[in-house]
C-alpha cells in the first residue's frame, strides 16, 4: 500500500556488503536495511485484510503514490473500497531528522486532521499495523544491540534488539523494544517482534514474498506483511497487488488540498 508497504517492512532491504559481515554493527545493519528499502518514486495498489478474534474479516483496498523531493519522502494514499472507508486518505511527509508530518482526511466529516506524535503508536485504520508503521523509522531514535543469530524461513538471520533512546520515543510508538531478524546473507528482513510498554511480546510481524523492484540498484520489496497480535488474537495482512516504479506527479500533488479532493 504505497510506500507505506515498503516502510511497513520496517526496512525492506538488500544491498552489496561493503563491509565484511563480521565488521558490521547492529546499527549499520539496520541502516542498510532502511536505506535499501527506499526508492525515489513508487505507485501501488494494495489490499489490507483485518481479522478479529472471532475470525471475522474486513477487506480494504488502497491506492498510493510516493515520491522523494530533496530529503523528504512524500506519500499520498486513499482507500478505494469498501464503501464505508472509500475516500479516506492520508498524507505523509517522512523526514530523516525530525518527527514526520501526517494528515488524515475523513470524507464523512469533510475534514482533514493532523495526526500528532502521541498518536503514532495507535492503530492504523483499525488494523494491527500502527500509524508509526506507515513511515520508515528514524534510526537515530533507537539504540541497537546484536543478540546473536537465529533461523527464520530457512535463512540465518541477525537478531537485533531496537530500544527507544528515551521515554518520549517509547511512548509515541507505544513500544518498549523491537527485535528484528535480518538475513545474514542477503540483508532481507523476515520477522519483527514488538514488545509493548509493559515489556510483553504483543505482536509479531512476518515479512515474505520478496521481489526485486530495481535490478540496477538491487532493491527488494516484500509483497506480503502479516501482523499477529498475541494478546488479543487479532491479525492483519497487507498484500501488494500491483506496483510500478516512478511517477510523473509533481510536488504540488502532495498537499492537503489534493488529499481532500
Amino acid at each position: 500500500m504505497m510506500k507505506i508497504a515498503v516502510n511497513l517492512v520496517i526496512a525492506i532491504l538488500f544491498c552489496s556488503n561493503i563491509f565484511g559481515q563480521d565488521d558490521l554493527t547492529a546499527k549499520q545493519i539496520s541502516e542498510k536495511a532502511k536505506n535499501t528499502a527506499e526508492v525515489d518514486a513508487l505507485e501501488m495498489i494494495s489490499t489490507l485484510k483485518i481479522t478479529d478474534s472471532k475470525g471475522r474479516e474486513r477487506i480494504r483496498q488502497t491506492s498510493s503514490v510516493t515520491k522523494k523531493f530533496g530529503e523528504i519522502n512524500k506519500t499520498l494514499f486513499k482507500f478505494l473500497s469498501p464503501a464505508d472507508v472509500e475516500g479516506i486518505g492520508m498524507l505523509i511527509f517522512d523526514y530523516d531528522d525530525k518527527n514526520d508530518d501526517m494528515w488524515i482526511y475523513m470524507p464523512a466529516l469533510r475534514k482533514t486532521r493532523r495526526i500528532v506524535s502521541s498518536e503514532k503508536g495507535k492503530s492504523f485504520m483499525g488494523s494491527e499495523f500502527t500509524n508509526a508503521d506507515m513511515t520508515a523509522p528514524n534510526t537515530n531514535d533507537y539504540n541497537y544491540k546484536l543478540l546473536g543469530s537465529e533461523e527464520v524461513h530457512g535463512v540465518m538471520c541477525w537478531k537485533i534488539e531496537n530500544t527507544p533512546i528515551n521515554e518520549d520515543i517509547a511512548d509515541e510508538n507505544n513500544i518498549s523494544k523491537k527485535i528484528a531478524y535480518i538475513g545474514e546473507s542477503n540483508f532481507l528482513s523476515y520477522k519483527v517482534e514488538i514488545y509493548n510498554l509493559d515489556e510483553e511480546l504483543e505482536k509479531v510481524m512476518d515479512i515474505s514474498e520478496y521481489e526485486m523492484i530495481d535490478a540496477i540498484n538491487k532493491k527488494y520489496m516484500a509483497k506480503k506483511m502479516e501482523v499477529k497480535n498475541l494478546l488479543n488474537s487479532r491479525n492483519s495482512v497487507m498484500i501488494i497487488e500491483k506496483f510500478q516504479l516512478g511517477t510523473n506527479l509533481p510536488e504540488s500533488t502532495f498537499t492537503v488540498a489534493t488529499l481532500e479532493k
